[in-house]
């Protein structure tokens, strides 16, 4: 007796080339958005670069947001290559499958061709009468009558086959023409932006060529930039620890009050729960904006023996550029710098977001305040047209990376 096994390998194989099909588009589709992300980023920088072209920008500014341009087109042409690799792989997958599917299908032909002619010689009803009639028993004629239907119900399921393996193929046939120009296409926007890479670090190398003649002068900017940096720094954390203190004395637990952990009521843990929860999908701090600057020790990128710690991100954004609350919170306090500019402190149960170098504050210390509501606007440095946020993430008075908490950041 003939087992319908057939059609259900056919199945199984087909649902295992979907599968890896699916895994390769999944992972292109990865590399593409990464891509439009990079490329997007770069149309961002030209923005603001254009935009702040009036302003008497110093080499240490133009030194910076080249490097930075220089670090994205990189990171662009590193993952242009990676889908273009990976397209490589799935063109010669769908080769190799298209070589297979050939072979396979003219298999099936020529056994479906010589099904055909067997059948035809035995088709006429006397000799299925006569092949019935010479079974020896009832139930031997039962099994011939099982195997005639079987027969049938084969050829049309090697009918079907040949069906699913031609429109399989062409189907293959489609998507390897997709493949090749789409890979086309990658390959040649990669020479696009390998030869403004090569403009760029021209620029780069005049403009380091002028730093270097006055180094010393340029690196003294950096570390009183970073110095000023490091007191805003040191200005949010003690008011943390007094907010922190605060809540500790309020608890009533006298041993309490230097613990650097705030003590929460039970509406706190609630929100510092939801705050936790909503990790890795919190909005920026500013409708538009790249990272000028990431969190933790990094060294300088005007000179790479100057090491710059980061308790938060720098966002450069637009001019008059609100700045909104990443989750619902408390105003904690607000605070006015000497000689400097003012930050926002939001507490979220026992967590901490901290905005700083604003130029205009619409809330008060006290404020309840919800998701992406405007706290106020980011200050313009008016002697290079710079927009620059600084934000910050707290637990208790631990810094934490802003970049596990805002989306895509």
């Amino acid at each position: 007796m003939i087992k319908p096994t057939y059609k259900i390998v056919f199945l199984l194989a087909l649902f295992l080339c979907t599968t890896l099909a699916f895994s390769q588009s999944k992972k292109q589709q990865e590399l593409e958005d990464r891509r439009q992300e990079l490329r997007r980023e770069i149309q961002q920088i030209n923005s603001l670069v254009t935009k702040n072209k009036s302003k008497q920008q110093s080499q240490l500014s133009l030194i910076e947001d080249l490097n930075y341009k220089v670090s994205v087109r990189r990171n662009l042409i590193k993952v242009t290559n990676q889908q273009a690799n990976l397209l490589t792989r799935e063109i010669n997958d769908n080769q190799k499958k298209i070589s297979e599917l050939r072979d396979e299908l003219a298999s099936l032909k020529d056994n479906y061709a010589k099904m055909i002619v067997t059948s035809y010689k035995s088709k006429s009803e006397q000799s299925r009468v006569m092949f019935l009639l010479s079974s020896t028993n009832f139930k031997q004629a039962y099994k011939r009558i099982k195997y005639i239907n079987q027969y049938a119900e084969y050829q049309k399921e090697q009918g079907e086959s040949i069906k699913a393996k031609t429109i399989e193929l062409q189907a293959t046939n489609t998507a390897l023409l997709k493949q090749k120009e789409d890979k086309k296409i990658l390959i040649n926007e990669n020479k696009v932006a390998q030869r403004e890479l090569e403009t760029e670090l021209k620029e780069h190398e005049k403009l380091m060529a002028s730093i270097n003649k006055d180094l010393n002068k340029y690196k003294s900017q950096v570390r009183a930039r970073e110095a000023e940096a490091n007191r805003i720094d040191r200005e949010i954390e003690r008011i943390i620890k007094e907010a922190i203190a605060s809540s500790n004395t309020k608890a009533g637990t006298k041993t309490t009050t230097k613990s650097s952990v705030y003590a929460m009521t039970p509406e706190d843990k609630v929100l510092a729960n939801s705050f936790v929860s909503s990790k890795g999908n919190l909005p920026w701090p500013v409708k538009t904006g790249l990272v000028k600057l990431r969190y933790g020790k990094q060294p300088s990128l005007l000179d790479r023996t100057v090491m710059i710690q980061s308790n938060g991100v720098r966002i450069e954004t637009e001019k008059n550029a609100k700045v909104r609350v990443v989750f619902d919170g408390v105003v904690s306090r607000i605070i006015a710098l000497k000689n400097g500019n003012p930050i926002v402190i939001i507490r979220h149960g026992n967590y901490f977001t901290a905005y700083s170098n604003l130029k205009k504050i619409y809330v008060k210390k006290g404020d309840k305040v919800t998701t992406k509501q405007d706290i106020g606007e980011v200050f313009t440095n008016p002697s290079n047209g710079k927009t620059m946020l600084g934000f910050s993430v707290f637990k208790n008075t631990k810094t934490e990376n802003p970049a596990s908490w805002i989306y895509k950041m």
